[in-house]
């Protein structure tokens, strides 16, 4: 990673994914270049804010901001298509009594504000982005600030679960409760029962390395739902959906 300023470089490195370390080698395999925009040389001349990945050029954009997001989530993308003892999977993730409600989706399908009803009601953070899997279908920590959006069509803020009054996780936990729902007007939560291979269909769809990976994917979500309940439905107002996936993982453990 490199910058061509001192004050970028640290507001790049904020941007980094959780749990991130130097490298203990000089080898690079993916070498991201961040270059700051503003004025030209000439007078009504502004430069374009860049974004290079090794020679490629990602973004170019009069907006450093833009850049920066891009950034953010292409770093994130990389790393979880190459993790080599990790399985990240598209998924917003809470731990309620020591077990995780794994809630699989895209984006702008309603994840992360069924997330931030979930840290309201008391779970602890993991991710509203990705599951991490382990090889034994535990799930990791992956606690970026949340991508909120406080109304349809606005743009997102970040914000840390700290600000919704939930703590973060720190050690796996394994899988307590699959939930596929996705977010529509008017609806209420009455979700279907649905069996593990339909979860394993379901969290394989919205796995990075599954087309690099498929064995591996596939052998550590059949773990990660071993004996774990999935119920199936569309969703309504969040808190009440919170409330009801609550209910169902306490009658369980």
């Amino acid at each position: 990673m490199r910058t061509d300023t001192a004050g970028l470089f640290e507001r790049v490195s904020d941007l980094l994914p959780p749990g991130w370390k130097p490298a203990g080698t000089a080898d690079v395999k993916r070498l991201y270049s961040v270059i700051e925009g503003g004025p030209g040389d000439r007078p009504g001349v502004r430069r374009y804010s860049m974004l290079y990945a090794n020679t490629v050029r990602v973004s170019r954009t009069m907006s450093l901001d833009e850049v920066l997001a891009i950034f953010e989530s292409e770093l994130a993308l990389y790393v979880a298509e190459r993790a080599r003892r990790r399985v990240f999977v598209q998924a917003g993730v809470v731990g309620w009594q020591g077990k995780a409600i794994l809630i699989p989706g895209s984006t702008l399908r309603g994840k992360t504000s069924l997330v931030a009803a979930l840290l309201r009601a008391g779970a602890t953070y993991y991710s509203d982005e990705y599951a991490v899997l382990d090889e034994r279908g535990r799930v990791h920590p992956f606690p970026r600030p949340l991508s909120i959006r406080e109304k349809e069509g606005a743009p997102s803020t970040k914000r840390p679960a700290a600000e919704l009054g939930a703590q973060t996780g720190i050690k796996p936990i394994p899988v307590g409760l699959v939930a596929v729902t996705h977010y529509k007007k008017g609806a209420r939560f009455r979700p279907r029962r649905q069996t593990e291979g339909r979860a394993v269909l379901e969290l394989l769809a919205h796995t990075v390395p599954a087309r690099r990976k498929p064995r591996r994917a596939f052998a550590t979500l059949s773990r990660a739902v071993s004996g774990v309940p999935v119920l199936e439905g569309a969703r309504g107002e969040a808190d009440r959906t919170a409330s009801a996936l609550i209910e169902r993982l306490d009658a369980l453990v």
